[in-house]
């Protein structure tokens, strides 16, 4: 049995459904004490019953209410997201501003919040759930695409940071994951491609993949635990693609 993590306090948000419960599952089977922090409560309280950690119910739109955090978690998993839709000029401002306060705010100040802990023990691993959006660009998702751009970068700094202060940072680049996330933006792809629900997987979101099927949460979460680990001591400012090829066009 892995009890690699053994000793370590793991923070994951959005760890109710979908690639956050997947990585707190896997935090915990290595021996983390996790967190498991999502504004779904009843979600959130379930999940850390059947690990034995702890929930915290937690809006991360409130960005005002996180500037004065503390943390004392040595892993942090970046994971909270939403998505939108829709072309530029149909796109309301106010939910372009949303999404970058959960996706890109909200995880500057959990960092921000969780680095002097880090630094005092000489330890951190920083863990950014990004997105291939990260790396490329999708019609439709001017906001979901700048928040994971802007997200790079706080990891690539934060990597430069903490390097000498025994704290990583990095990034994972999936493709379109098995999640709630996803499932909800077929009908929305439908109306803006003018093609049936049925067809949009095929037409829409796995063209550019080399491997035509959606990456399960599980494979999302097995990189997770490895970038938590000793061993990814000298794996920081990265970006890993998991997207079945996407990426290398």
């Amino acid at each position: 049995m892995d009890n690699s993590l053994n000793g370590r306090k793991a923070l994951v948000t959005g760890g109710a459904s979908g690639i956050g419960a997947a990585c707190a599952r896997a935090l915990a089977a290595r021996g983390a004490k996790v967190v498991v922090a999502d504004v779904d409560a009843s979600g959130a309280a379930a999940l850390a019953d059947e690990l034995g950690g702890t929930a915290w119910t937690v809006d991360l739109l409130d960005v005002d209410a996180l500037a004065a955090l503390s943390l004392d978690c040595d892993i942090l998993v970046n994971n909270a997201g939403i998505q939108k839709v829709a072309p530029i000029e149909e796109f309301e401002p106010a939910e372009f501003r949303r999404i970058l306060a959960l996706m890109l705010e909200a995880p500057f100040l959990l960092i921000r919040a969780a680095l002097p802990h880090m630094y005092a023990n000489g330890f951190g691993r920083i863990i950014n759930i990004s997105s291939v959006h990260g790396l490329r660009a999708s019609a439709y998702k001017s906001a979901y695409v700048s928040a994971k751009h802007g997200l790079e970068g706080l990891s690539k700094v934060t990597a430069l940071e903490g390097g000498e202060r025994g704290v990583t940072s990095n990034c994972i680049n999936p493709g379109y994951v098995r999640t709630p996330l996803v499932e909800k933006q077929i009908a929305d792809q439908a109306r803006l491609h003018g093609i049936p629900e049925a067809e949009v997987l095929a037409k829409v979101m796995l063209t550019e993949s080399a491997v035509k099927r959606l990456v399960e949460p599980e494979e999302v979460a097995s990189l997770a635990t490895w970038m938590a680990s000793d061993d990814a001591g000298m794996v920081t400012g990265a970006s890993y693609t998991m997207d079945g090829g996407w990426s290398a066009r």
